[in-house]
């Protein structure tokens, strides 16, 4: 039995302690045996060990063999261009991944500092840590909870306790009995570590300390959470492999052939040589086929996608959220302050003589009625509000002076014209609070509370400014009322007032009150988001409700957005857990709305759905959403949340709107578009360049590039329009099309035709300039400065039709992507650079190749960008890939 069910003096007997505290030598005992009240960490993977991981990709492992072999051969400078694009790479990897490991750090920073404790019978001040099971703890306004634990005494107790269920407003708390098994939100009876008072007092003695606390279980729910590879990451995980291993045996193929024609022709004049330049042959088709850059690049384009998300009030934490957030297929979002405002406000007021959404706006048409309602909501009343408009107080109070102040009543203007004499503070055992004002000459007690609690202690009722007395029908209609508000997830306070001569004010005169109204409340939903969700929809993203509130509240939330549809079904978490996972995954697409959930429900949901092959985002604020948030393929924690919330996340929304996560989106998709643009790009100017290396191969030509001039190719030419594509705008019907299938592929459909029309048009283009070179011109290093020439202008030019697999260039806005238009020029300064007489030599371009070698090889470039448009209007494609 758990120890909310028990009475306290079994709990007491259970943990071998008395309400008289424990001694010091018990207190050492307990610590020998069970530790200190602290969460654990396990210990982290060094900065050395997640730098060495990072060289574990096959390409990775390919381009340090290649420098490796570069190094031993004496080609000094392009063994340092690659080693030093792996080690920037791996450097940025390491700083993300240590980046994402520090959501403990934060929950163990909420743990109170110290806590009144009674031990040998006296009280004292100990540090938190010390704290052991069965200790008697004290507790007043503004302490810090510091350990788990049922309550043995308390005096009108509120907790804070949003961070642990998700609450909006503080709980109320008794030393009762609780028989039945219920939600952790609902244990009255037990306060719970790094949750605050807010008002009263208590004693309570302690059952939970460190890992045993609600917030331990949360630290190792975080920490058996493993952190989702991103959808893009796999793919280019799995790429990467094949390629590398295509590359390797493509490298091996190659250097075998042009071993046996040597070893089997003639006789080589010098064998050691003729092996070597075969051996150069071979690693320049790896040189080629790989894109040394495209890690940079990808990162380079995802940063600018965070910038952008940034302007859409949405913060990337991890870079790869960005692409992860546009391959979204399910979003489970809590309800307070992202589907709805997080401010309680007034939305009904009930009279007995009639009903009304809204105050008259002119004070002057009120009635007697009206104006007494207003007064007892504001004068009964504990909150308030600075100059700034900064609230302090409960939420319902806020809401009434807020009101009071819309409708052009300040509340400051009422409790200065009316200023209290006498009180009877709010006590959760009898759910009430009265105050005693002097109004219109007249002394009168003004009272407000629960309307089940308020309704027995009235005999009369105010009706069109007469009082009288209730009748059954009047008490029924008062029912009835309270009924129909709390169907509708409404927070409903009822409020009376009665003549009181005397000052001095006791409990008794709570009674024979004479009834005025009902001021109903919500937490209303925003008005932007029920627009979001549907387009939401529309791209074929579930929007799922995940909360800590209570069902009624939840589902009455979600049909006012259209979130909750007619064949719909709203769980408790309780009711949650009784399914089997076979149950679970029956329901799960027809289940819109969850609540009262705990940390572990909301795993089992974000794994429900990932199992269903979907990637799942799920919002949070809370410690207790940090499991999910960290299981889920994106995390996106609230602004306004805790600092536990931000470290599981991988994404921020300053705004804590659900509206910036459909705008992100969008974004996101438009990034992944664009990633994919970049890598078609890359691939299919190293698709050409292979193409021409293996068709001068069975040609038996000289080798048609050096590794130098490929690598300048690959890491300064190829680069700059490559992340100049990250900047295109989105596509046409973007967010009209449904999340892509997370099993896709890289080169999937429209991409996989792009790269191969691409890459053989720009590949027979280079071939027919060295052919020329070769048998026109006479001259092997002519026809390398013409196939050189022919790639680097082919792959530069490529950068036009590669912004768009349905749109051309004009189509699209030539001048749309400025990044393009200037990626072009900075590529062609580039390559003029090379032309340049003292910097030749180095690229083996002779000085006999003139300005008739040039334009042919320019003429074939232009060629091959001329018929990829060309293209796109013949055989046009409805859909961006």
């Amino acid at each position: 039995m758990n120890f909310y069910q028990q009475p306290p003096e079994d709990v007491l007997s259970s943990l071998n302690t008395t309400d008289k505290g424990l001694t010091s030598e018990e207190v050492k005992k307990k610590q020998e045996e069970h530790g200190y009240n602290e969460l654990e960490q396990k210990d982290r993977q060094s900065l050395f060990s997640l730098f060495i991981d990072s060289f574990k990709d096959p390409m990775v492992i390919v381009l340090l063999i290649v420098a490796i072999i570069q190094i031993v051969l004496g080609e000094t400078i392009e063994s340092i261009i690659i080693l030093t694009v792996l080690i920037i790479n791996s450097i940025l990897s390491v700083v993300q991944t240590r980046k994402a490991e520090d959501s403990l750090a934060s929950l163990r920073d909420m743990a109170a500092p110290s806590a009144t404790v009674v031990r040998n019978n006296s009280t004292q001040s100990v540090p938190s840590k010390e704290i052991v099971a069965g200790d008697i703890v004290i507790l007043e306004a503004g302490n810090n909870v510091p350990a788990d634990g049922r309550l043995l005494e308390a005096e009108s107790l509120q907790v804070e306790e949003g961070a642990l269920t998700g609450e909006s407003i503080p709980s109320d708390k008794e030393a009762i009995m609780i028989s039945e098994e219920t939600a952790l939100a609902d244990r009255k009876n037990m306060v719970y570590s790094g949750t605050l008072v807010t008002y009263g007092r208590a004693r309570y003695v302690v059952t939970g300390i460190g890992k045993e606390t609600e917030m331990g279980k949360v630290a190792e729910l975080i920490q058996n959470v493993s952190a989702k590879q991103t959808p893009l990451q796999r793919k280019l995980e799995s790429f990467s492999k094949k390629l590398g291993f295509v590359i390797l045996g493509l490298s091996v193929l190659i250097f075998a052939i042009q071993a046996f024609r040597i070893f089997t022709g003639e006789g080589p004049e010098d064998l050691q040589i003729e092996l070597l330049n075969a051996f150069m042959f071979a690693i320049a088709v790896a040189v080629a086929a790989i894109p040394e850059a495209l890690q940079s690049i990808v990162t380079i384009v995802l940063s600018v996608g965070t910038n952008k998300m940034a302007k859409k009030h949405a913060i990337i934490r991890k870079l790869p959220a960005v692409e992860t957030l546009g391959s979204t297929g399910v979003i489970c979002t809590d309800k307070t302050g992202t589907l709805t405002q997080n401010k309680m406000t007034v939305v009904q007021a009930y009279l007995p003589e009639h009903e009304q959404e809204l105050y008259s706006s002119e004070p002057t048409d009120w009635s007697f009625g009206e104006n007494r309602l207003n007064q007892i909501a504001v004068l009964a009343n504990d909150s308030s509000l600075n100059e700034e408009g900064e609230a302090s107080g409960d939420p319902t109070e806020v809401a009434l002076i807020n009101y009071s102040n819309k409708i052009g009543l300040p509340f400051s203007d009422l409790r200065n014209k009316f200023p209290r004499i006498e009180e009877l503070p709010f006590d959760s055992s009898r759910k009430l609070m009265s105050t005693l004002h002097e109004i219109d000459g007249e002394k009168l007690l003004l009272t407000k509370g629960g309307p089940d609690v308020l309704f027995k202690r009235c005999s009369k009722i105010l009706i069109n400014g007469e009082v009288v007395e209730i009748t059954e029908e009047y008490s029924k209609t008062l029912y009835e009322k309270n009924e129909e508000y709390s169907n509708q997830a409404y927070r409903v306070l009822a409020f009376a007032y009665k003549p009181l001569s005397k000052e001095e004010l006791d409990l008794e005169d709570e009674n024979d009150l004479i009834f005025v109204g009902l001021l109903a409340m919500i937490d209303p939903p925003r008005e932007e988001v029920s627009q979001a969700i549907k387009e939401a929809a529309e791209a074929g993203i579930r929007t799922v409700m995940i909360t800590g509130d209570h069902k009624t509240t939840a589902r009455a939330i979600a049909l006012d957005l259209n979130l909750f549809k007619e064949d719909d079904i709203a769980l408790t978490g309780q009711e949650l857990d009784a399914l089997s996972e076979e149950e679970l995954m029956e329901k799960l697409e027809h289940i819109s709305v969850y609540a009262r959930v705990t940390p572990e429900n909301k795993i089992r949901i974000v794994q429900a759905w990932q199992n269903k092959d979907q990637i799942t985002a799920m919002t949070g604020d809370g410690v207790n959403d940090a499991p999910a948030l960290k299981q889920a393929d994106i995390g996106i924690a609230m602004g306004s949340g805790t600092d536990v919330s931000k470290d599981a996340s991988a994404m921020i929304l300053t705004d804590d709107n659900f509206v910036s996560i459909v705008s992100a989106v969008a974004v996101g998709r438009n990034v992944y578009s664009n990633i994919k643009k970049a890598i078609a790009y890359l691939f299919s100017g190293n698709l050409g360049a292979v193409v021409a290396i293996i068709a001068a191969l069975l040609m038996n030509w000289i080798n048609p590039f050096t590794a130098l001039q490929l690598l300048f190719i690959n890491l300064v030419n190829d680069s700059i329009p490559a992340i100049a594509l990250g900047m295109e705008k989105e596509e046409p019907h973007i967010m009209k099309q449904n999340p892509r299938d997370p099993n896709e592929g890289i080169f999937t459909g429209q991409t996989l035709q792009s790269v191969i029309l691409r890459g053989f048009t720009i590949g027979i283009a280079v071939i027919i300039s060295q052919a020329l070179g070769i048998y026109y011109f006479g001259s092997p290093e002519i026809s390398v400065a013409m196939a050189f020439t022919t790639l680097i202008l082919s792959r530069t030019l490529q950068v036009f039709p590669a912004r768009s697999n349905t749109q051309t260039s004009f189509q699209a806005g030539f001048f749309s992507n400025k990044y393009v238009v200037g990626a072009f020029a900075v590529c062609m300064t580039l390559y003029g650079i090379t032309m340049l007489p003292v910097v030749r030599p180095i690229f083996n371009i002779p000085n006999a190749f003139g300005l008739t070698e040039w334009s042919i090889a320019a003429g074939l470039a232009l060629a091959t960008t001329i018929i990829l448009e060309l293209k796109k209007l013949v055989f046009p494609s409805k859909l961006a890939d």
